[in-house]
């Protein structure tokens, strides 16, 4: 999509730039939406700033806004790309296509069409997922990667079934979430409850997450389809671990950063992907819970632009 297709057809209102609670102030200044279809998909993308291209790839139950503290220092080096990917956020919402290597080829065509067929790329939660299979499945397009708060289905073992209280805590929503129609029921109308649970009790404290960002969150999730394909994600994982037991039969040589919160998922993170990578850093963030670019921003970047300004200018 060319620069003026891209205006035309850019959204606005909720989920957009232009209906977003408390952004950082100047953000659309240098922030603009932009609808890019890609393979007749309509991915909906937040871009801004100068230099090498830099996708930045969210988790459930989140969107493009969840990078919103951190894009605006970002933008200084590179061009930034917030996208929301199938099923989230104002992007379309199929009814299939939320394996890896869907979600994987999407996103490295979107970028294809944004102008930087190589780039950097930072995915959180199942960010992480998608990131490992882009790297893997698509060789030479991600120049350095940085990974948050994941494990990857299918890399490493499945956790226990009954384990402490904490981890059930952190870890139940996944097969709750891999389960059909049921989920939708007991969901459906109830979504402060259901998602405002799982905030409270994944980030560091009940509080971390701004009231007003829950709520924005949650009302996305109101949308009928926007709740089933959020749960899409994990009813592909028996797909994705097929996946995953193919690519992990070669290592990754690319650069990787491997980021986790102190109070969420600490060593693991460089764990799994020293399990699938060669040249992996670790930053494990203290006092900081599973949604990273919103716990703890400040921290977020300077991990980040140590690792990325190492190799900058190759990509």
């Amino acid at each position: 999509m060319s620069d003026r297709e891209s205006m035309v057809f850019a959204p606005t209102g909720f989920g957009s730039v232009t209906g977003v609670p408390n952004l950082p102030e100047g953000f659309t200044d240098t922030f603009r939406s932009r609808y890019v279809t890609v393979d007749g998909l309509r991915l909906h993308a937040v871009t801004g700033g100068q230099g090498p291209g830099l996708l930045l790839l969210g988790g459930w139950p989140q969107s493009w806004y969840a990078w919103r503290f951190v894009m605006p220092t970002l933008a200084r080096d590179f061009t930034v790309i917030a996208v929301d990917p199938r099923g989230t956020g104002l992007s379309d919402k199929p009814a299939d296509g939320y394996d890896s290597a869907t979600l994987a080829t999407d996103l490295v065509r979107m970028m294809e069409e944004l102008g930087c067929p190589r780039f950097a790329m930072v995915g959180h939660d199942v960010g992480m997922w998608t990131g490992y299979a882009m790297a893997v499945d698509h060789p030479g397009r991600i120049e350095r990667l940085a990974v948050a708060e994941a494990i990857i289905p299918g890399v490493s073992p499945s956790p226990p079934l009954v384990d402490s209280r904490r981890m059930n805590d952190f870890l139940w929503h996944i097969n709750f979430n891999r389960t059909h129609d049921i989920n939708e029921q007991l969901v459906r109308g109830r979504e402060g409850i259901y998602f405002g649970y799982q905030f409270a009790t994944k980030a560091a404290t009940p509080r971390s997450i701004p009231t007003y960002a829950v709520k924005y969150y949650v009302d996305a999730l109101r949308d009928f389809d926007a709740l089933r394909a959020s749960f899409d994600y994990y009813r592909a994982i028996d797909e994705i671990i097929e996946q995953n037991e193919v690519r992990r039969r070669h290592k990754l040589a690319l650069p990787v950063l491997a980021i986790a919160g102190g109070s969420a998922c600490g060593d693991s993170v460089a764990i799994e992907m020293r399990s699938v990578a060669e040249d992996v850093t670790s930053v494990v963030i203290p006092e900081c819970g599973h949604y990273v670019p919103e716990e703890a921003p400040e921290a977020l970047l300077e991990a980040l632009g140590q690792f990325l300004e190492t190799n900058k200018t190759s990509f």
